[in-house]
């Protein structure tokens, strides 16, 4: 899509949730490579060094910052929004890569224990990063509220009961979003929303580790987290009105 350090996204603030994994890593480099401030947050410490240190290196001169942050904890997670926007004047965007994954054999194998796990890392933290950040993605003037999810929200497997169920919430949640960005674009100007919350649909991501674990695995449908961070920066190409309260499918539509 293109977005270079002189696009859109030039001298942007985002706000990476779960910035440590591939994916978060991945984020990282792309949105510093298009010019953005990035700040990312995970609650693993060194391994959200780890990501930092490598988007800074891939970006000299970039400004790439990360801070471990409770997404459990609402207080503060609104404490470290308030915090973005008072050293760097804005926020633009709060992109939402807390994963997590817990399955079983058959439906009848479901386990409610893993309900409760997933319903802190896929909907809790969702519910927490979107109102925290609601208020300063409006006033940004131009913000996206990303929300990563997952093509069996859509079309659930019998294994997958719990996963697909919290996906499906944190989608539900991230759409409310966005009817609320249109709302406060009507009640306004009458120019449509200032703001968009959107979904990009993944059935699985994939990047070189687990290639390099798995040689002979096909990972069908895979999306790398090297094209995901490639979508997530074209988002901020389109108009917000046209990004609010959309899925962007990265593959094959269930």
């Amino acid at each position: 899509m293109g977005n270079g350090a002189n696009g859109a996204l030039s001298g942007a603030v985002i706000a990476v949730a779960g910035a440590g994994g591939p994916a978060g890593r991945a984020t990282l480099t792309r949105l510093a490579e298009a010019g953005a401030i990035v700040v990312g947050a995970d609650n693993d410490a060194t391994r959200l060094a780890e990501a930092v240190d490598a988007a800074r290196y891939a970006n000299g001169g970039a400004t790439v910052v990360g801070e471990t942050v409770d997404l459990l904890d609402l207080d503060s997670t609104r404490a470290w929004a308030d915090r973005i926007e008072k050293e760097f004047g804005r926020v633009d965007g709060l992109v939402h890569l807390v994963g997590g994954w817990r399955g079983s054999a058959s439906f009848g194998e479901s386990d409610l224990a893993d309900w409760d796990l997933l319903e802190k890392l896929l909907i809790r933290t969702v519910q927490h990063t979107s109102l925290a950040f609601y208020d300063a993605l409006q006033r940004g003037g131009n913000g996206r509220y990303l929300l990563i999810s997952a093509a069996g929200a859509s079309k659930p497997t019998a294994g997958n009961a719990a996963y697909s169920a919290a996906k499906a919430a944190a989608e539900a949640w991230t759409l409310a979003m966005a009817d609320g960005f249109r709302k406060a674009g009507t009640a306004g100007e009458g120019d449509g929303p200032r703001a968009a919350a959107a979904i990009l649909v993944v059935k699985a991501l994939v990047h070189d580790a687990m290639r390099a674990e798995r040689p002979n695995a096909k990972f069908a449908g895979f999306t790398d987290v090297k094209d995901l961070a490639e979508a997530v920066v074209g988002v901020w190409d389109e108009p917000a009105a046209e990004v609010n309260g959309n899925r962007l499918w990265l593959t094959e539509k269930p």
